[in-house]
C-alpha cells in the first residue's frame, strides 16, 4: 500500500507526461491510499479542464468516478493537529502535509513528484521513478 498524491491519480486517469509512470506505479503497487482532501483537488484540476475547453463535462464526471472507484476503500482523514505540525516544520503547505500525515499514519511512503515534500520529508516521500524503479 502507497499514499498517493493528486497528481498521480490525475496523471493515471488523464493522458498527460505523468501517465506512463502512474500506470508504471499501479503496477508496482495497486493498493492506493488517499486523504479526503484529494477529491477536491482531483475536482478543481477536471473543473480547470473544462473551463479551458480541454474536458467535456461527462467526461470528468466519469473521470472522477473512475478514480473514486480505485480509491473507494482507503480514503481517510487525517489528524488535524499532525498536519499542521508537519506544515509548520516543513514550509510546505497544509494540503500536502494531508498526504505526509497519512503516510506516517499507515506506515507506508508517499508517492509524489512534488520537489518541496521530497525534500522536506525523505523518510515518507519518494518519487515515482525511484519508486518503480526500487525492488
Amino acid at each position: 500500500m502507497i499514499v498517493a498524491d493528486t497528481n498521480l491519480l490525475v496523471g493515471l486517469y488523464l493522458p498527460s507526461s505523468g501517465t506512463e509512470i502512474a500506470e508504471r506505479v499501479l503496477n508496482k503497487d495497486p493498493e492506493w491510499s488517499v486523504p479526503l482532501l484529494w477529491r477536491s483537488e482531483f475536482r478543481n484540476v477536471l473543473a480547470t479542464g473544462m473551463r479551458a475547453g480541454r474536458l467535456e463535462f461527462d467526461l470528468a464526471l466519469e473521470v472522477l468516478t473512475a478514480a473514486g472507484r480505485l480509491v473507494r476503500e482507503n480514503e481517510y482523514a487525517v489528524p488535524d493537529e499532525r498536519v499542521l505540525e508537519l506544515a509548520a516544520a516543513s514550509g510546505c503547505s497544509a494540503y500536502d502535509c494531508e498526504f505526509v500525515a497519512l503516510a506516517e499514519g499507515l506506515n507506508t511512503f508517499l508517492v509524489t513528484s512534488d520537489r518541496q515534500v521530497l525534500k522536506a520529508f525523505p523518510e515518507k516521500a519518494v518519487a515515482p521513478e525511484v519508486f518503480v524503479g526500487a525492488t
